[in-house]
């Protein structure tokens, strides 16, 4: 009923494209530049260690999760979680590495960007999983209450809305870090020319997953205001 073909070849079909590619992007990326040892033979933990020297974040604990790229910050604890992947002595490992500590570098310096994005965590969370949900309970509703039933549904939309801006927030958030971590990486003389190559190539790929999931969420939004604003005119 609301999944239409037009869903389905606007929203759905470039959705999925963009995120496979993006997908492949990153596996292909990752793979060939894990099996790259940095010319230093430094372990992903030697690489954090002098990073944080040289930006000043000795005050950064580290820990160790499962999993395969499942590495990020946490700004709450002033902790890098770094995945099996990212503790070898490999290029990506650099990479990776140097990303999430300029997370963490955005934290000490009180990024605005992600101050912001970190704010709109618990609105995002709520639109992401009760958002769509209380929009179509609304369309469902409009048969018997108009009125009431185009409300919720805009609320649902309201709601939707804050998980879209939390994936566009995200995306300078995730672009700065990379940033910082290829400047961090060549200003304390860890990564060669030749190895920079690398680390370009798994962090650029990685950012593209963030643009895919912004665009899937704008796509999303953009349909389900039209399709409200549609049924409102009825």
């Amino acid at each position: 009923m609301f999944f239409s073909p037009t869903y389905m070849l606007l929203v759905m079909l470039p959705t999925a494209i963009l995120s496979f590619y993006a997908q492949w992007r990153v596996k292909s990326a990752y793979g060939k530049w894990s099996e790259v040892a940095n010319e230093r033979g430094l372990s992903g933990l030697d690489t954090a260690n002098a990073l944080m020297r040289h930006q000043g974040l000795e005050a950064v604990t580290i820990d160790r999760i499962p999993g395969m790229l499942t590495d990020h910050y946490d700004p709450r604890g002033k902790v890098m979680r770094l995945s099996q992947g990212s503790l070898q002595p490999s290029v990506a490992a650099m990479a990776i590495v140097a990303h999430e500590l300029g997370h963490a570098e955005q934290d000490k310096t009180g990024n605005a960007m992600l101050n912001l994005r970190a704010s709109l965590v618990p609105a995002a969370n709520i639109g992401s999983s009760l958002g769509v949900w209380i929009i179509i309970g609304g369309l469902f509703l409009q048969g018997a209450a108009p009125q009431l039933g185009i409300s919720l549904a805009w609320l649902g939309v309201l709601l939707f809305s804050a998980a879209v801006a939390f994936t566009l927030i995200t995306l300078p958030v995730e672009f700065d870090a990379s940033r910082r971590a290829k400047k961090n990486l060549y200003a304390a003389g860890l990564a060669s020319p030749s190895e920079m190559k690398g680390v370009d190539a798994v962090l650029d790929a990685a950012a593209l997953t963030y643009v895919a999931a912004a665009a899937a969420a704008v796509l999303n939004l953009l349909y389900w205001i039209s399709l409200i604003s549609g049924r409102s005119r009825d």
